[in-house]
């Protein structure tokens, strides 16, 4: 599978990779499809200590015990868990990201980190603090690079502006193009890579999606979306299944390093990475899309 490189980072992912936060918390299920996904040629895996309070972590450290040097392994941090309260707290602050390693590192069973990602992100938040702490562990060893995992286009300018980021994870589909308006054209101006998670847009990009476009998505009525995925249908005869022609989407801006797709299932692992296979888009085929779809905008955190 094809490797680009993470921004302007000394990291090379797979084109596609693996988003774990739907493998479950059943370990021989979850070990089996990560197992799987290494030998399709994914190197590129992406969990955090929020999914299933810690078990994901674990789940994914067992699966790559004997291999860790083969993986480019990303992980997130930002919520805390209050003792005797119910969910999460955010929590940017350099204690906690500093304290909160440590259990990411001891459940994945390893010592270092490849991109420590922050979960999240507000314009109020103590930036600089947070910034302070990725780069003491950086110092420490304890992790490589830093992202950050956000769809606020406030928020992520200020972390191109005063940190030294190497990602952001935002969401980008063929329904979802926010990003294209100024997330897309700020990270390529600063040699910034783009993780794209939610490409099939939560599976009504698939051929099985039918039933999951009779409701809305972002600002796509659920009377208007099965005729636009219909349409995205009609251009899937030229060597392409849908979620072929969505994920080669996502990957069709070069400020794109990785799109992570989940998978629940051996069978949607393998659909997702047979889109590696399937060819580039042309620029003609990328306008027909655009033309179908419409360029969606972030109304908040502008």
């Amino acid at each position: 599978m094809k490797r680009n490189q993470l921004g302007r980072s000394d990291l090379y992912v797979s084109e596609i990779g693996l988003g774990c936060m739907s493998l479950g918390t059943e370990e021989s299920k979850a070990v089996s499809i990560i197992e799987e996904a290494l030998e399709l040629d994914i190197n590129f895996l992406d969990t955090a200590d929020l999914y299933d309070a810690g078990r994901n972590e674990e789940l994914v450290g067992r699966a790559i015990r004997n291999r860790r040097s083969d993986i480019i392994l990303a992980t997130k941090v930002g919520n805390r868990r209050i003792e005797g309260q119910d969910g999460w707290s955010w929590d940017p602050s350099k204690a906690h990201i500093l304290n909160a390693v440590k259990d990411s590192l001891r459940r994945l069973g390893t010592d270092y980190i490849d991109l420590y990602q922050l979960h999240g992100g507000m314009i109020d938040d103590p930036i600089d603090e947070t910034i302070d702490a990725f780069e003491t562990l950086k110092k420490e060893g304890l992790i490589r690079h830093y992202g950050i995992s956000s769809i606020r286009p406030n928020v992520i300018r200020e972390y191109v502006k005063r940190s030294t980021i190497v990602s952001v994870m935002n969401q980008y589909s063929m329904l979802d193009r926010r990003a294209e308006e100024t997330v897309l054209p700020l990270l390529g101006e600063n040699d910034i890579g783009l993780i794209a998670r939610g490409p099939l847009a939560g599976g009504i990009l698939t051929e099985r999606g039918a039933a999951k476009a009779e409701r809305s998505y972002l600002d796509y009525s659920a009377e208007e979306l099965p005729n636009i995925r219909q349409q995205l249908q009609d251009l899937t005869g030229d060597g392409y299944s849908l979620a072929q022609l969505a994920i080669r989407y996502s990957l069709h801006d070069p400020t794109v390093s990785v799109v992570i797709p989940g998978a629940s299932s051996m069978e949607q692992l393998r659909l997702n990475v047979s889109a590696a296979e399937a060819p580039p888009l042309t620029p003609e085929l990328a306008a027909a899309i655009r033309a179908i779809t419409r360029p969606n905008t972030y109304t908040a955190h502008r």
